[in-house]
């Protein structure tokens, strides 16, 4: 059983006046928010559940309310945390990249090796504790050479080059998740899909789903992000019996993907559903797989399952899940840090604040940019920061600290 929480869901009338309060429409929030109209309206009838500290310090921004507990009606007090989006100082490096003039001479690469360049740079992100400023250093040079890279080639080889450069960007859209505004997010999205769709790839189609589908979610429409990747899961699970591992691998990320938006839907049949596909998928593939770019393989799936019981509100669930796994079998060192963060989130929704501190310090441990860069992380540990009790304040304020985030 899953232990009691507070509660942490936004009251829909409260929401509604708050609106007005602000003298907004509901299409004049959902434009501030990112999100559509109808997520505006589901969320003020009750449809929608919204219950993630990232998205509650978010309205409550734009709503001018200065605590959680305005819109929840909760009797725990959580103060608004006041930083916003913290930027990386590789993002105008990244923005001058992809805004170059078209007709600047770049010197092309071999399609060969400049894959193997993008192989080694998912590599570096998967491997080391801090990811963004590892890959930061290189993804402009991959961007402007996989540019010139595919206007010189011809025939198959630009098609080829195509499916590399949506790679890149593929990679570039995992940096800027969080850290840029959202016309640049955008614009990588859109570029991976682009390219995908020149390349006439079934695969690279469906790693350019996973990536619209991780903006989607990332701005709130969880519903459009699960039917962009369920539709590409389906049509790559015709062919996973005869297909190659690494469309297996990218069968299984979708899978996950679909499995971890329904859960934030609260579909929690759906949900589970999935994530036993994605599942059996893994198992299939063996313990040493994991998919290059998406960390797709067994523990990534164990991840998933906490992060998809911690969505659905079932924390004691998450943490039951999370003593299950053993984080040495996740490659991933940024997939590893979730995980902690994720057993962290569990544990403040149980009011066990030590425990909750616990993670959280192991979390930026394993990767301090996995957490520094992540809303739900910062929101965490500025919660904890201003919450913690007496004897617990000074390692919270370290944390805070740590993760870049006021402490008091």
């Amino acid at each position: 059983m899953d232990g009691p929480t507070e509660n942490l869901c936004v009251d829909a009338e409260r929401l509604r006046r708050a609106r007005e309060a602000r003298h907004l429409s509901r299409p004049q929030l959902a434009s501030l928010l990112g999100v559509s109209p109808e997520w505006v309206k589901k969320a003020e009838t009750g449809e929608r559940v919204i219950d993630r500290l990232p998205m509650l310090y978010r309205l409550c921004r734009v709503l001018g309310l200065t605590d959680v507990a305005e819109l929840t009606g909760g009797q725990t007090s959580m103060p608004v945390a006041t930083g916003g989006r913290l930027a990386h100082p590789g993002v105008e490096k990244l923005r001058a990249a992809v805004h170059a003039p078209l007709f600047v001479q770049e010197e092309p690469e071999d399609v060969g090796v400049l894959a193997g360049r993008v192989a080694q740079t998912w590599a570096i992100w998967h491997g080391v504790r801090e990811q963004r400023t590892a890959v930061a250093a290189v993804l402009p040079d991959l961007i402007r050479t996989g540019h010139a890279t595919m206007r010189a080639a011809e025939g198959p080889e630009k098609r080829r080059a195509a499916v590399v450069l949506s790679e890149v960007y593929a990679l570039a859209q995992q940096y800027a998740a969080h850290i840029v505004d959202p016309p640049l997010y955008w614009t990588l999205v859109d570029r991976a899909r682009m390219l995908a769709e020149q390349a006439d790839d079934v695969l690279a189609l469906a790693g350019a789903a996973w990536v619209t589908g991780n903006g989607l979610r990332a701005a709130g429409d969880t519903e459009g992000a699960r039917r962009v990747a369920a539709d590409a899961a389906e049509t790559l699970e015709r062919s996973t019996e005869d297909g190659s591992d690494r469309l297996r691998g990218l069968y299984g990320s979708l899978c996950l993907h679909v499995a971890l938006s329904a859960a934030q839907e609260r579909r929690e049949g759906d949900a589970w559903h999935w994530w036993d596909k994605a599942d059996r998928a893994a198992a299939r593939l063996g313990t040493a797989y994991m998919h290059p770019w998406t960390a797709f393989g067994e523990g990534n799936v164990a991840v998933h399952g906490v992060s998809i019981a911690a969505d659905l509100g079932a924390h004691g669930t998450a943490l039951q899940r999370m003593t299950e796994v053993d984080p040495e079998t996740i490659p991933s060192v940024e997939r590893r840090s979730r995980l902690y963060l994720d057993a962290a989130r569990g544990e403040r929704a149980r009011h066990q604040v030590a425990a909750a501190l616990t993670y959280l310090r192991l979390a930026v441990a394993t990767s301090p940019e996995a957490v520094r860069y992540t809303p739900a992380g910062r929101a965490l540990a500025e919660d904890l920061a201003r919450t913690a009790p007496a004897p617990l304040r000074r390692a919270a304020h370290d944390v805070a600290s740590l993760v870049g985030v006021p402490a008091a």
